[in-house]
């Protein structure tokens, strides 16, 4: 693949994200390499960060499109934005970023047309890691990626992806063959598309969309419209409302992200229903009736990450980062705040996914190729480094 120069990790500030019965299956569970090193242990008081500008600290902090030197555009797949790290992919509509401390990133980013994953990074040339056999219709095809709890010892990812069958959750590794983990998932015309987390307690969350059929959502019996859990084999994970079924939540039409706090005290779900867009806070054996926010005007709410005091909502149709004020009890305190839209940071346009790296830095892909108007580095992922919060929610 081509890509830009090759360059040192020196990002320039993206933007002001501040308050500005189940199928399964068995294999063999044998690792996928055996050089993999533990992840360092980190925290947010101490985990290095990226080598940043300095940040102006008033409460509108400048994006780099307000800079005095302007980033020239893209020529071919060469981005001269420092905050691109993988250029001219397709349809990035699913991100996973690898273990990391911080002062550089690397994360597999999923192309849902294709099925091929490539492996990115601010310190290294873009590689092919994997390509799944999927079927793209229906808003189907890759659309989720996680990694695996022990993934520093046995290199395996977590797909979500739609095939010629249905709709399923396969796992595999760098040169290796996917093999089934959840299938039989519905499928249908529309709403095939899914999400994945990976669970701070080494379980797998799994949001599915209602294939096309909204009354699925609260059909019991049905995998489609919910958020499963699911253990990393594919069966239903202890400690669920119903021992012997995967199912968590309801309520789904077609997901867009998942994300949560590191210790996964607090999780959230995006969906785009039919009449609205909205954000759930997923409870254990809840319905999902009660969103923590709506947008009416249905930007295509997409990823999500969770900053602790703002949660930021990437979009495809508005193009933007939507970034809500949490309260001290997390629950959405006003109105949100439009980032990378061009005015307030660096447009990349349709944001396909969104993923954190540590508790300021995410990484998001776009889907330019999909519906949008891109340029000539498209489809693209990019670095959003959190800069400090002028404010939160209310009290």
């Amino acid at each position: 693949m081509r890509r830009g120069p090759r360059r040192s990790w020196s990002i320039a500030v993206l933007a002001a994200v501040a308050v500005v019965p189940v199928g399964c299956a068995r294999f063999d569970d044998s690792t996928a390499a055996t050089d993999w090193r533990d992840a360092p242990e980190l925290s947010a008081e101490v985990a290095p960060q990226p080598e940043l500008p300095e940040v102006d600290e008033s409460p509108a902090p400048r994006g780099p499109s307000q800079s005095e030197t302007p980033v020239p555009p893209p020529e071919g797949c060469t981005d001269y934005d420092k905050a691109v790290i993988a250029t001219c992919l397709d349809t990035v509509s699913a991100v996973a970023p690898l273990p990391s401390d911080g002062s550089t990133v690397t994360a597999l980013a999923g192309e849902r047309r294709s099925g091929r994953v490539f492996l990115v990074g601010t310190d290294g040339e873009q590689q092919e890691f994997a390509t799944l056999d999927v079927e793209a219709t229906g808003d189907g095809g890759l659309t989720g990626l996680a990694l695996s709890p022990t993934y520093a010892e046995d290199g395996l990812v977590f797909a979500y992806i739609t095939t010629p069958a249905d709709n399923r959750v396969v796992r595999f590794a760098q040169g290796q063959a996917p093999k089934p983990v959840l299938t039989g998932i519905p499928k249908g015309s529309t709403n095939n598309r899914g999400a994945l987390l990976a669970g701070a307690d080494g379980t797998l969350l799994v949001a599915t969309g209602d294939a096309g059929n909204a009354k699925a959502t609260a059909d019991p019996a049905s995998l489609a419209g919910k958020v499963l859990r699911i253990d990393p084999s594919g069966k239903p994970a202890k400690g669920n409302p119903k021992a012997d079924s995967a199912v968590y939540a309801s309520g789904l039409h077609a997901p867009g992200g998942m994300c949560g706090t590191a210790d996964g005290s607090r999780l959230w779900v995006t969906d785009q229903a039919k009449e609205h867009d909205v954000v759930y806070r997923i409870e254990e054996g809840e319905d999902l009736s009660v969103p923590a926010w709506t947008w009416k005007d249905k930007p295509g709410v997409s990823g999500c990450a969770d900053w602790t005091d703002m949660l930021a909502v990437s979009t495809e149709e508005a193009g933007n980062v939507q970034n809500l004020p949490l309260t001290e009890d997390g629950s959405v305190g006003g109105e949100p705040q439009i980032t990378l839209d061009g005015e307030n940071g660096t447009a990349y346009g349709r944001l396909g996914s969104l993923a954190q790296v540590t508790g300021d830095v995410a990484v998001a892909g776009t889907v330019n190729k999909d519906g949008g108007a891109p340029v000539s580095s498209d489809d693209r992922v990019v670095i959003i480094v959190r800069q400090p919060a002028s404010g939160s929610g209310r009290d």
